[in-house]
């Protein structure tokens, strides 16, 4: 059933200080929604706030999931993960001295996955067959490729509705953005999801793109309602294709 985000008027920050100044944003079902922005925008500020890392000074945020609404703000992170709202974190943030199958079944935590864990493994190492290669091989001592492979698949154990990725290009030599920006599309196909992914690549996030923003100083500066208004953006073509 239908997974989407709708986020209004939003403003948070850390203490005093405020990154984000009314941000609206929507996330529909079934789309890729790209946000774009380069390092201190507000991108991950705005994801923590999706994930209740931060509680908003002001603003809603609301996720529809499986026909039923839920107010995020104020929920705790688990709330929200149970939902089925599933975070992919800048820097993978794996377990580096458990093993590959120890990180992924880890991700197996809430029930409905739980239901499902032998399916979701089965399809996390064929999707991936690097970490099936390597089930057994500690997590800290793998690539930076390798391990990105590793964060999605432990995200894709929770058995997820809706899948934020954030800053999936950061440390990955090129060959392997590409790569790993084709896995999350694939992956969306083959469950079902909505994305939202943060990214400063434009290049490749606008290959997967439904639609897409772009934050700067912390307030949606532009928002293209197809990848085609993206790449004919005025704004995107300065700061991210080099005029």
């Amino acid at each position: 059933m239908a997974s989407s985000v709708r986020i209004e008027n939003l403003n948070a920050g850390y203490g005093n200080l405020r990154i984000l100044h009314n941000v609206s944003m929507q996330v529909p079902s079934g789309d890729t929604v790209t946000l774009l922005g380069t390092n201190g925008n507000g991108k991950s500020t705005l994801i923590k706030a999706i994930m209740g890392a931060i509680r908003p000074q002001s603003g809603r945020i609301t996720a529809q999931i499986d026909g039923k609404e839920h107010n995020l703000v104020g929920m705790q992170t688990e709330e929200i993960v149970n939902l089925g709202i599933a975070l992919v974190p800048e820097g993978r943030r794996l377990f580096p001295r458990l093993s590959v199958e120890e990180n992924l079944l880890l991700g197996a935590f809430r029930s409905v996955a739980r239901a499902r864990l032998a399916e979701n493994i089965a399809y996390c190492y064929e999707a991936f067959p690097r970490l099936a290669e390597r089930r057994t091989q500690l997590a800290g001592t793998m690539s930076g490729g390798e391990q990105q492979m590793l964060a999605l698949g432990r995200a894709l154990m929770t058995a997820p509705k809706l899948l934020i990725v954030d800053e999936p290009s950061v440390g990955l030599a090129p060959l392997f953005v590409a790569r790993t920006i084709d896995m999350i599309a694939q992956l969306k196909e083959r469950y079902k999801l909505t994305v939202l992914m943060a990214e400063q690549n434009f290049t490749q996030a606008i290959r997967i793109a439904d639609k897409g923003y772009v934050i700067v100083h912390g307030e949606i500066a532009f928002h293209g309602k197809s990848a085609q208004e993206m790449q004919q953006s005025d704004l995107i073509r300065q700061h991210y294709l080099g005029g």
